[in-house]
């Protein structure tokens, strides 16, 4: 069982949502959090929701130099979790380029940024632990997915390259993929989604895998094997089954 006494841990996106969810429950286990989003009103109403010591930085991840003035206004910290995003449906018939581009600098590029921030101090002192929220929808190519699911695709890929380089390094890299969550974002979706899971549910589970030495969770698990199985399924059967046009 993860030490949490004594720990600060950085959440980006933690204002509402999964991300809110997830600090409720780290800040219950002991540990410091620091909470950053876009809003600093939003932030301090979730500061307030915290049962432990916690502070508010406010940042916006698809600005480099705000992100590199969030992290020095942090400090060091022992973890660090990403769960920004911004999502619109989209077929490519459909293309906005800017909710597109959007998506990517978010959802992908952020990451990448907020993780540079972090891992050279990490990687220094030969301890740390980074975790990145990817998605079921970055398995594979779905249809009215353009912009989500290929930024999602590409935090799963960067979550891997870390874990294959920081293995024995000290600094522990975990990957959380979840399925559908009730949330601001998923209110944009006019289909029916399986499996929908609240937000402390799917919080639950991802500080479940942060307690573990285990590099990764897909869930919901039943719902999670459609996905992760596709991923073996020939193009003509994929493309068959899972975006018809």
């Amino acid at each position: 069982m993860k030490i949490w006494h004594g720990k600060r841990y950085w959440l980006i996106g933690a204002s509402e949502g999964l991300g809110l969810a997830l600090a409720r429950q780290i800040s219950a286990a002991g540990a410091e959090v620091v909470l950053s989003s876009r809003s600093a009103a939003t932030l301090e109403k979730a500061i307030a929701q915290m049962p432990g010591k916690a502070s508010a930085v406010a940042l916006d991840v698809a600005d480099a130099a705000s992100v590199a003035r969030a992290a020095d206004a942090v400090g060091e910290v022992d973890g660090v979790v990403f769960l920004a995003g911004v999502y619109w449906p989209m077929k490519a018939q459909d293309w906005n380029a800017e909710q597109v581009e959007a998506m990517c600098d978010v959802n992908f590029t952020g990451c990448a940024r907020v993780v540079g921030a972090v891992l050279p101090a990490m990687v220094a002192r030969g301890a740390g632990h980074v975790v990145i929220t990817g998605s079921l929808s970055g398995f594979r190519g779905l249809p009215g997915a353009i912009g989500y699911a290929a930024s999602k695709a590409g935090v799963m890929a960067l979550a891997e390259c870390l874990y294959a380089d920081l293995r024995g390094s000290g600094v522990t890299v975990q990957l959380a993929n979840p399925g559908f969550i009730r949330t601001r974002l998923t209110e944009k979706n006019d289909f029916a989604m399986p499996f929908l899971m609240e937000p402390e549910d799917a919080a639950r589970e991802m500080f479940e895998l942060m307690q573990t030495d285990h590099f990764k969770r897909s869930f919901p698990t039943v719902f999670s094997w459609l996905f992760r199985l596709s991923q073996f399924l020939p193009d003509w059967a994929y493309y068959r089954l899972f975006a018809p046009k």
